[in-house]
């Protein structure tokens, strides 16, 4: 009855694509943010959190106690709570991301700004790689993702016994991950990737392929766009169970049976530069942290950190 329920709510949900063009060989530019004034920060939470939740107002408040004038900017997908809360679970992720992509851009503060700062949390952190390959107006100088799943997930989370709107969009996604209808509503089996499975997924996913560029003709504009960061900070939780495989963390592949990683420097994705990861990391802008404790383990400390290395503005930083 409840998935019955939930899945009349979300029945005008659409997909859309993405257009593609040829690659090009890429150079990163420096984004404007020689500045005095710490930029915006810009914050995606995950999977059944809300833009309202105690925790993420505290790493907001931390934020503008390490740089003092930090405006900080919650991604919400609808006003209510609980209903930002759902949107996490069901929702088509194109329509999504371009949903914020307008939000940020016709924001007041953040679209005078001269770039922004990023904090992805779990699948925030793809969803904002997302808004810089599609959109990036305004433009983020420096992402940081914390247990985000770049290469997917080859497993769904597990639900609470009390929480039935998770335990409703599990049920649809058991056996259906594939078909149209599961595709452009249930935002997990947006970002699933089975290695196993690759021809499914390369032809039915709606959202990861897509923001991958793993499909033949990759869009060159997802490339221009995060070539431009600054930094691209990945951090992995080390006794992560929640994402599986861990280490997607990364943008690594995991087999399933044998339990192999590919990392990925190994892969086409890098070796290729589909995305300008491999530029990236020529010009000393892609950055691989390790980080113990479980999935969103985070403390102040580790915070204070990021906060301090990658947010502090340059001008004060030198």
């Amino acid at each position: 009855m409840i998935a019955t329920l939930i899945l009349q709510l979300f029945v005008l949900c659409t997909s859309t694509s993405a257009s593609v063009i040829s690659q090009k060989p890429l150079v990163p530019q420096a984004s404007p943010t020689w500045t005095p004034d710490p930029l915006p920060l810009v914050i995606w939470h995950g999977l059944g959190d809300n833009y309202k939740a105690e925790g993420l107002r505290s790493v907001g408040d931390l934020a503008q106690e390490v740089n003092p004038g930090t405006f900080t900017y919650f991604v919400r997908l609808d006003s209510d709570p609980s209903s930002d809360r759902t949107a996490t679970f069901f929702g088509n992720l194109t329509l999504q991301v371009a949903k914020v992509c307008a939000d940020l851009a016709a924001h007041p503060i953040l679209s005078t700004a001269p770039a922004i700062n990023a904090i992805g949390f779990s699948q925030g952190g793809q969803f904002l790689r997302a808004y810089v390959e599609r959109c990036n107006k305004p433009p983020v100088a420096n992402l940081v993702t914390f247990g985000s799943q770049h290469n997917g997930i080859s497993q769904f989370q597990k639900c609470a016994a009390t929480d039935w709107v998770c335990q409703g969009a599990q049920g649809l996604l058991r056996g259906n991950t594939w078909s149209q209808f599961v595709q452009n509503r249930l935002v997990p089996a947006q970002y699933f990737r089975d290695p196993e499975n690759l021809d499914a997924y390369l032809e039915n996913s709606n959202f990861l392929a897509d923001v991958n560029n793993e499909r033949v003709f990759k869009n060159e504009t997802y490339k221009q766009n995060l070539v431009m960061l600054e930094k691209f900070v990945m951090y992995l939780f080390s006794e992560d169970t929640t994402v599986v495989p861990k280490e997607s963390s990364w943008f690594s592949e995991v087999n399933a049976t044998t339990g192999k990683e590919t990392k990925l420097k190994d892969r086409p994705i890098y070796q290729e530069d589909w995305l300008g990861l491999k530029t990236l990391d020529e010009h000393n802008k892609l950055e691989f942290r390790l980080t113990e404790g479980g999935h969103m383990q985070l403390s102040d400390e580790l915070l204070t950190e990021v906060f301090k290395q990658y947010f502090t503005p340059k001008a004060k930083a030198n």
